[in-house]
C-alpha cells in the first residue's frame, strides 16, 4: 500500500514540465518585487522626479496593468478555450514579457522605461491565465492539489537561484568594476534568460485536451460565450461564491506581500535587509507549499484553505502590533508558511469545481478576482492610515477581508459538492 501511495505521487513529465514554467515566471515576479523598483528610482532621479513623483508614478503604473490584465484576461481566456488557440496565445504573452524584460535594461529614461514595464507585466499577466488554465489538461482532478502546491514550492524556491545571482551583481556592483545601473540591466537579462529556459519544456510538451471546437466566426464566439457565462454564474452557487471569496481573502494576501517593504523602511530595515528578509519568504514558502500539497492527499482542500484564511487573519493581527526589527522577520517566516498554500490550493479547488472545457474563460475571471482586486486592500490600508494616523491600525484592518472571505468560502462549500479523492 505504501509502495502505490509513492508511485501515486510521482510527478509525471508533463507536470514537471509545468512546474518548471513556475520557476521561471516566479523569478521575473521577485524581480518587480525588489530590483525593478531600484532601477525605476534611479532613472526617475535622474530624470528630476521628486521621490513622491516616483511614488505616484510607480503606483500609477501598477494601476495601469491591473485595469489592463483586469479587462483583457477573460477575453483571452474565452478565446484560448477554443481548440488550437490556448498555446500560441500563451506564447505570445511569454514573448511580450521576456522581451519587455530585456528592453526595461535597455532603457536609460524613466518614462519609456515604464511603458515597457507596463507591457511586460501585462505579458506576463496574461501568461498566468493560460498556464493555471492548463492545470486541467495537465492532470487529473485527485492530483491537482498536489501538483498546484509543487508548482508554487518549486517556484517559490527555483527563482532564489537567478535572483541570488542577480543580488550579487547588484550589491558586488563596485567590486566588479561596473556601475549600478549595469548590474541591474545583467540582472534583467538574466533573469528574461532564466524565464525563456523554464518554460521551452512546456511549450515543447503541452497539448489542449479540453476545449470548444473551432466555430465559423471564433473571436465572435468568444465574446458571446464569456458573455453568457457572466450572466448565468450566479445560477451556479458554488463558483459564484468561491470568486466572492476568493476576491476578499486574496486581495488581503497580496495587500500583506506587497506592503511588506513599506513597512520594513518603517522599521528601519536597509535595502538590504529588505531583500533579505524577502529572500527568507521565498524559501520557508518552499517546504511550506510542499507540506500542504501532502497535506491535500489526506484533507479536502475545503478543510485547508480555511486553515489558510484564518492562519493570515492572525497574520493581520501580529501586523497591528508590529514595532520592532525582529517581529519583521518573524512575519516574514509566517507569510512563508501559509502563502503557497493558500494560493496554490485555490488555484487546485477552482479547476476542480469548473468544467474543464472552460478553464481559460473561467480562469480569466479567477485571474480578475486575484490580481484585479488588488486595489481594496491597499485602499483598506491607506483608509485605516489617514483616519487614524497609525500604520498598523491600516494594517491590521485587513483581518476584515480574511474574515469576510472565510464566511464566504464555507458558503461556497455548501452550495456545492466537490469530490476531493482522499486516501
Amino acid at each position: 500500500m505504501e509502495k502505490e501511495s509513492k508511485q501515486r505521487f510521482r510527478l509525471t513529465k508533463l507536470e514537471r514540465a509545468w512546474i518548471l514554467y513556475d520557476v521561471g515566471n516566479s523569478a521575473f515576479v521577485l524581480m518587480v518585487a525588489t530590483l525593478i523598483p531600484i532601477f525605476f528610482n534611479a532613472l526617475a532621479a535622474a530624470g528630476g522626479l521628486s521621490s513622491v513623483e516616483y511614488l505616484a508614478y510607480w503606483g500609477y503604473a501598477s494601476s495601469v496593468v491591473t485595469i489592463i490584465t483586469a479587462i483583457l484576461s477573460p477575453i483571452l481566456g474565452t478565446v484560448a478555450d477554443t481548440r488550437g488557440f490556448k498555446k500560441p496565445i500563451f506564447l505570445l504573452c511569454v514573448w511580450v514579457g521576456i522581451v519587455g524584460c530585456i528592453a526595461m535594461g535597455k532603457m536609460s529614461a524613466w518614462l519609456p522605461f515604464l511603458v515597457i514595464f507596463v507591457i511586460a507585466k501585462v505579458g506576463f499577466s496574461g501568461s498566468l491565465v493560460y498556464y493555471d488554465s492548463m492545470l486541467s489538461d495537465v492532470t487529473s482532478p485527485e492530483r491537482m492539489d498536489e501538483v498546484s502546491s509543487k508548482g508554487y514550492a518549486w517556484g517559490y524556491i527555483g527563482s532564489c537561484v537567478p535572483f541570488v545571482a542577480c543580488l550579487g551583481l547588484v550589491l558586488g556592483a563596485d567590486k566588479l568594476g561596473i556601475s549600478q545601473m549595469k548590474a541591474l540591466d545583467l540582472a534583467l537579462l538574466i533573469t528574461a534568460f532564466w524565464w525563456l529556459l523554464t518554460t521551452l519544456p512546456l511549450l515543447n510538451q503541452y497539448k489542449q485536451l479540453h476545449y470548444v471546437e473551432v466555430e465559423r466566426h471564433a473571436i465572435r464566439q468568444s465574446f458571446a460565450r464569456i458573455g453568457h457565462t457572466i450572466r448565468h454564474l450566479p445560477e451556479d452557487k458554488q463558483v459564484f461564491w468561491f470568486l466572492l471569496a476568493f476576491f476578499c481573502y486574496i486581495d488581503g494576501v497580496y495587500t500583506i506581500i506587497d506592503m511588506a517593504t513599506a513597512y520594513g523602511t518603517a522599521l528601519g530595515l536597509d535595502t538590504t535587509g529588505l531583500l533579505l528578509a524577502l529572500l527568507l519568504t521565498q524559501i520557508v514558502a518552499f517546504p511550506s507549499a510542499l507540506i500542504f500539497g501532502r497535506l491535500s492527499s489526506k484533507y479536502p482542500s475545503t478543510a485547508l484553505i480555511p486553515v489558510c484564511i484564518a492562519a493570515y487573519a492572525g497574520i493581520a493581527v501580529f501586523a497591528f502590533f508590529l514595532t520592532r526589527q525582529w517581529q519583521f522577520w518573524v512575519l516574514a517566516v509566517i507569510v512563508g508558511m501559509f502563502q503557497g498554500g493558500v494560493q496554490a490550493l485555490s488555484r487546485s479547488h477552482f479547476a476542480k469545481i469548473i468544467p474543464p472545457e472552460k478553464s481559460g474563460e473561467y480562469f480569466g475571471l479567477f485571474d480578475i478576482c486575484g490580481k484585479g482586486a488588488s486595489f481594496l486592500g491597499t485602499m483598506i490600508v491607506s483608509v485605516g492610515s489617514q483616519l487614524t494616523g497609525s500604520a498598523n491600525v491600516g494594517v491590521g484592518s485587513l483581518v476584515v477581508l480574511f474574515v469576510v472571505g472565510f464566511v464566504l468560502f464555507r458558503v461556497s462549500c455548501k452550495a456545492g459538492v466537490i469530490t476531493d479523492s482522499v486516501n
